[in-house]
């Protein structure tokens, strides 16, 4: 087995924990500890519970994984409706 070679699995997210962890149930009924993956951290992308994910874990520790993709159509809407800040500052600039 090579040492890039992950075990990927599909789950439901369950919990969402502090600093980017969160409790993924998987499709054969095992929970997970996993964290976003580089990717999904630098781009912001929002994962919350009841999200189906895809998670990658290692041979030698299956307890731990890393959520590698969010699928988009399972989510549900976010509470705050789409209303969203602009994405600059106010104020003029000399």
């Amino acid at each position: 087995m090579a040492k890039e070679e992950m075990l990927e699995f599909d789950g439901t997210v369950t919990e969402v924990l502090p600093d980017g962890n969160f409790r993924v149930l998987l499709d054969n009924q095992h929970n997970v500890l996993a964290y976003t993956a580089g990717k999904m951290r630098k781009f912001r992308i929002r994962t919350g519970v009841g999200d189906r994910v895809i998670v990658e874990m290692s041979p030698y520790d299956l307890g731990r994984g890393r959520i590698s993709f969010r699928h988009k159509g399972d989510a549900p809407p976010p509470a705050g409706g789409a209303q969203r800040k602009p994405n600059f500052r106010g104020g003029s600039r000399r």
